[in-house]
């Protein structure tokens, strides 16, 4: 929603770097977002956008914008998509009354059978989450699609025999390289180090051609009990 409003500000139709800080839990119902172009350029735009639920600040976003269409230059790839079974035969999560959350029922999200078994009680041992995304009833991704991709899936501590508990982020960084084209998008969540009270999270989202269309990087608070 930050983004969409900073599209609109910067009249650029791609967000290309995002960084979040969360800085208030929310709740349903509206919210205001106010925005500020920092810069314009020839190629990108950058600004800032706060969304306010009343006087409350939840959330504080710095991004640049651009047109990922007329994006091109040499290309070094050392990493392939994920390998995951067909659709078909991972664990689809449908929202609940506790976990998963209602925002399930908004989009079509479907976890390797490796990395959902969490949701039995069993834990992998492996801080990964591996799994199909996209819009339900076939709405096509965009650019904008990414920057939910990136933070829809459960986070990767669950499977690390760590408290499974609500995991508050503090900050998102995504970063977006490319329209997504039609078809599911692969994601892979993983975490190296836990320490000090703080987990990373990084991303990696591939299309349907197998292109790298998004990355990101999440500090989270780990529960303490």
């Amino acid at each position: 929603m930050a983004a969409r409003a900073l599209i609109g500000a910067t009249g650029r139709p791609d967000p290309v770097t995002v960084t979040a800080h969360y800085l208030s839990p929310g709740k349903p119902g509206g919210v205001r977002i106010a925005t500020q172009v920092l810069k314009e350029g020839r190629r990108f735009a950058t600004g800032t956008a706060t969304m306010f639920s009343g006087a409350r600040p939840l959330l504080a976003v710095l991004g640049t914008l651009g047109d990922l269409s007329q994006a091109a230059g040499p290309e070094l790839v050392e990493g392939a998509p994920p390998e995951l079974p067909p659709p078909a035969e991972c664990v689809r999560l449908h929202p609940t009354g506790t976990f998963p959350p209602p925002f399930m029922g908004r989009v079509d999200l479907r976890l390797h059978p490796d990395d959902a078994a969490f949701g039995t009680g069993r834990q992998s041992g492996r801080p990964l989450m591996r799994g199909w995304f996209r819009l339900p009833g076939g709405e096509p991704a965009d650019s904008r699609t990414l920057l939910c991709a990136v933070d829809a899936f459960p986070p990767t501590a669950f499977n690390a025999r760590l408290p499974v508990a609500w995991m508050p982020t503090l900050e998102l960084t995504a970063h977006i390289r490319a329209s997504p084209a039609p078809g599911w998008l692969r994601c892979r969540f993983s975490t190296r180090f836990v320490t000090a009270g703080f987990l990373e999270e990084d991303g990696e989202v591939w299309d349907s051609t197998g292109r790298l269309v998004g990355q990101s990087r999440q500090l989270a608070l780990v529960p303490r009990n």
